[in-house]
């Protein structure tokens, strides 16, 4: 039977191209979304085959409606042969307005408690069967803190400890676990960001990159590469002149702009 891969955050943007990349390299598709209507209407404009995909709806911080699902999809579908932890949220947040503070809270139960809910409901199958993919979505913005970012920031750095511990936890059973660290890719997340974007990358440029890193099964990788080496400069930079160089960028947008 060809290779199921379950995609959250399927509706749009990475999560989307993503499954077009897998279905056109002859996966089966286990879709997750919270506006299962847009991802039913982009599968009919694709022209999928029905019985090479499902579409479930769930928000991933629904931590009993993830673990539903993932019986759901086991039963239907099959164990997953990769589960890939897209659905996220980036909000700019400022933490002297009390409203914000619920930015961050919603932003970690997307980004984190979302994530591990996504992986729970395949780890210890996959363990028994011994194989699996487990692919956790961080974000360049995982290596050094933002202005007007910082929930955005923390929530991906925490994914990126989180994926390095569960990739340890399920080593010796033969399931591996793959970081992607993607810079700026031009989807409706980025897109109104009101800041220069360096190496932004076309969706389906980043999917290509992102599959042949999956089946590699590389542990971390940020795309494009460009980006990863810029990060790293950053990282270098002593606090006092990444501040001054990061102080005057304009900052994301908040949920009351």
């Amino acid at each position: 039977m060809s290779e199921l891969v379950f995609i959250t955050g399927a509706s749009s943007g990475i999560g989307q191209a993503l499954a077009l990349r897998y279905y056109r390299d002859g996966a089966r598709l286990a879709l997750v979304a919270r506006r299962t209507a847009e991802v039913e209407r982009w599968a009919a404009e694709q022209q999928l085959d029905a019985a090479r995909f499902k579409v479930y709806g769930a928000d991933v911080a629904d931590l009993e409606a993830m673990a539903r699902i993932g019986r759901e999809c086991i039963a239907a579908q099959g164990l997953p042969d990769v589960v890939i932890a897209n659905a996220g949220i980036s909000i700019g947040m400022d933490t002297a307005h009390f409203d914000d503070l619920e930015v961050m809270r919603r932003t970690f139960e997307t980004n984190n408690v979302g994530l591990a809910a996504t992986f729970h409901p395949f780890v210890a199958a996959m363990n028994e069967r011994r194989s699996g993919t487990l692919v956790g979505v961080a974000s360049v913005a995982a290596i050094r803190g933002l202005p007007g970012h910082g929930a955005y920031c923390a929530s991906k750095s925490a994914v990126v400890a989180y994926c390095e511990s569960l990739r340890g936890e399920c080593r010796p059973f033969g399931v591996s676990v793959v970081t992607l660290l993607p810079g700026y890719i031009d989807t409706p997340l980025t897109r109104g960001n009101r800041y220069s974007m360096p190496f932004l990358m076309q969706v389906e440029d980043f999917a290509d990159q992102a599959v042949r890193t999956i089946r590699a099964r590389v542990s971390y990788r940020v795309i494009p590469w460009q980006m990863g080496v810029l990060a790293k400069l950053l990282r270098l930079l002593p606090n006092w002149l990444y501040d001054r160089a990061l102080g005057s960028r304009p900052r994301k947008k908040r949920a009351s702009e």
